[in-house]
């Protein structure tokens, strides 16, 4: 029943990426396209858009290694990274460094690293996407 549920839900979110041109990536984590598509439940996928403000980036949720979640209000941006910024889904005692070039935000083609902090050193990199909004549609 349980591995009912986990289908549902990617093919849920599968159907969610494509509705905003992203394909998913097969090596996706069961639990990240769950929580993904909770955290979109009602939402309606955007144009992209290359860059955020930093204004806009103080909440930012790791959904698996190469997904990240940044919600604005009735908002949620999902930004789907070249590369994986969190290796192997880790999310404890890990943070997002990012080098910006030439914009006040986080923009498409901005490198990230991680580092991880009880090693003191750097634990992987990627590089972002186009951010994908979805807003929860106005009744």
């Amino acid at each position: 029943m349980s591995r009912l549920i986990i289908l549902a839900a990617a093919l849920a979110v599968s159907g969610l990426a494509a509705c905003a041109g992203q394909e998913m990536a097969p090596d996706r984590d069961p639990r990240g396209e769950m929580r993904l598509a909770q955290a979109l439940a009602g939402k309606v996928a955007g144009r992209p858009v290359s860059c955020l403000p930093n204004y806009r980036t103080n909440q930012m949720e790791v959904i698996d290694r190469d997904t990240l979640l940044y919600r604005d209000g009735r908002t949620s941006y999902v930004q789907h990274t070249n590369g994986a910024c969190y290796p192997n889904g880790s999310r404890g005692g890990y943070f997002l460094v990012t080098r910006q070039f030439g914009a006040s935000g986080s923009c498409r083609g901005d490198i990230a690293q991680v580092f991880e902090s009880t090693s003191q050193t750097f634990a992987g990199s990627c590089s972002f996407n186009d951010f994908i909004p979805y807003r929860t549609p106005r009744v």
